[in-house]
């Protein structure tokens, strides 16, 4: 059965999406980088740019070690749905463990922004349910798209209204995925 029409991309057509990563549990850094490659191997994606690595508090639940976490642009010709699955094959690839809501993790890959499209099932919500309220989202993207529209302002408006402080580069550059 083919995916409704709002789901699929222009056949060969490219769009641009935004993905999220973060872990703290094991070595977070070294699953990100294996995940961006798994992404950059894929035929349907491209890597365009990475946002520096960041270290951050938990949110949600805070009684646990502090997160790594990025931001990548990507293109991509697979649909919304399939880039989640996509993503959750490669959570599953790296031994992600499925806990705690908010709880601790060796990796988590989400889907922040599909092109400029908002999407609705019961699986999947773009943009990322919460995405202006997080700093550990909005400090990373800000790096690689500041001027991305997120919920009418662009993310580096929604940076300078949000509490950051706390969270710190671990590298001067987008180029640490690299390196692993």
């Amino acid at each position: 059965m083919k995916p409704p029409a709002e789901e699929t991309p222009d056949a060969g057509s490219w769009v641009r999406a935004t993905l999220g990563l973060g872990g703290n549990v094991g070595d977070p850094r070294t699953a990100m980088a294996r995940a961006l490659r798994h992404v950059e191997a894929h035929a349907d994606c491209r890597v365009l740019e990475v946002s520096r690595l960041y270290r951050t508090p938990p949110w949600g639940k805070t009684d646990q070690p502090d997160f790594l976490n990025a931001c990548v642009l990507i293109e991509t010709r697979m649909p919304p749905q399939a880039l989640l699955e996509f993503c959750l094959s490669i959570e599953r690839a790296l031994k992600r463990v499925r806990g705690d809501r908010w709880g601790p993790r060796t990796l988590d890959i989400d889907i922040l922004t599909y092109d400029d499209r908002d999407v609705s099932s019961d699986t999947l919500a773009i943009p990322h349910p919460r995405i202006t309220e997080r700093a550990f989202v909005l400090v990373p993207l800000a790096d690689i798209a500041p001027k991305l529209m997120i919920a009418g302002k662009p993310v580096d408006q929604w940076v300078a209204t949000i509490e950051h402080g706390a969270i710190a580069a671990e590298t001067l550059a987008g180029d640490w995925w690299m390196a692993e």
